[in-house]
């Protein structure tokens, strides 16, 4: 980390995270607001490092994440760098990032302090890995929650697999294939967030942690959250995505007679076929795999084969770079996407591999 000035707060030449601070809390805010918050590999490194000083200095009782600006919290990973390091480098930058942001996904998980992330505004990709994992989870009225990656040629990661793969029914399996997004119920009932906190009680909330614990500042702030859209849902969601393959789903979606169900259909022809059939491998294996540590690291495997396909840099070319909302996608229909193409995303990476490991220490179990 730079330097501190007298108030706490970090001083130094690059500012897209600030650290402060004050009475038993730190806080870490994201400070891109004008990207909402995009997380760039040295936004990675300096919450790691922030996050080493924390655990060991024994002022500090409880960290608390938030994102600068009106927008949200954070609205993923960095992927016009992405796109540039798989167009024209050798994806080492890419695969770089991922390494240490995965990593943080998994020491947030197990951060021996209350991690408290007020998940408000856009939270999406990345966004979800530095919050959803964390130990508080706070979302508000204005909370919009996704996995968005099939539509730009990618796959659900920063553990996102391990979340969806623990949600109830096949709503996990909806929201990753289609990348739809949702509000605070949903997310509650999809166990991406804990509490629902209405927007205008954040400030006092997040003043508050600087003077009490965790559980007694929830409870003057905590409320039922309004009612979501997912519960009515799950008689189509679990009857057409349990099926086995896509193609399957995408044909009972069409079939089922609800306007929602052909809605998802329609989303899911516009996804990357490719993605789509990797997604529900990786979920379905995520589901097996049990822990965090281990769907990371299939998802690192995955991440790292993706950079090899023409998906990704088409993919984020028409929804970020040109913007023209048409990627031709390469194949570009599921019929043409193979078992072993989808099996090479799986395959291992040798001495490339993550190779995260479960913690060896007890990992703080709630809100003190």
């Amino acid at each position: 980390m730079n330097g501190t000035d007298g108030t706490g707060t970090a001083t130094g030449p690059d500012d897209s995270v600030l650290l402060r601070t004050e009475g038993r809390a730190a806080y870490l805010t994201l400070n891109r607001p004008r990207a909402i918050n995009a997380l760039t590999h040295t936004m990675v490194r300096r919450i790691d490092e922030a996050l080493t000083a924390w655990e060991h200095d024994e002022a500090v009782e409880t960290v608390v994440l938030t994102g600068a600006g009106e927008r949200g919290l954070c609205a993923g990973g960095d992927i016009r760098a992405i796109h540039d390091d798989a167009r024209d480098g050798d994806g080492r930058a890419a695969a770089g990032f991922w390494r240490d942001e995965y990593r943080l996904n998994a020491r947030i998980s197990h951060y021996p302090k209350p991690y408290v992330a007020v998940m408000d505004g856009i939270v999406m990709g990345g966004g979800v890995g530095v919050s959803a994992h964390g130990g508080v989870r706070i979302v508000t009225e204005r909370s919009k929650v996704a996995m968005p990656e099939t539509g730009i040629g990618f796959v659900p990661d920063v553990g996102g697999t391990h979340l969806l793969a623990g949600a109830p029914g096949e709503l996990g399996t909806h929201l990753a294939l289609t990348g739809a997004v949702v509000g605070a119920a949903d997310a509650l009932l999809c166990g991406l967030a804990d509490h629902f906190v209405p927007s205008p009680s954040l400030p006092p909330l997040l003043d508050g942690l600087a003077h009490a614990p965790v559980r007694e500042v929830l409870g003057r702030y905590a409320r039922p959250a309004p009612p979501g859209g997912l519960a009515d849902a799950r008689h189509w969601i679990d009857a057409c995505y349990r099926a086995d393959t896509v193609e399957e789903i995408v044909e009972r979606l069409l079939d089922h007679g609800d306007s929602a169900a052909k809605e998802a259909a329609e989303t899911l022809l516009t996804r990357s076929p490719t993605s789509l059939k990797v997604t529900l491998a990786a979920l379905r294996r995520a589901r097996r795999l049990g822990s965090l540590e281990d769907a990371l690291n299939q998802e690192y495997r995955v991440s790292c084969r993706a950079l090899a396909v023409p998906d990704l840099v088409e993919g984020i070319r028409a929804q970020v770079v040109d913007k023209d909302r048409d990627p031709r996608w390469s194949p570009a229909t599921l019929a043409e996407v193979t078992d072993a193409d989808v099996e090479r995303f799986f395959a291992p990476l040798g001495e490339h591999e993550l190779g995260l490991a479960g913690p060896d220490a007890t990992s703080w179990e709630g809100p003190r």
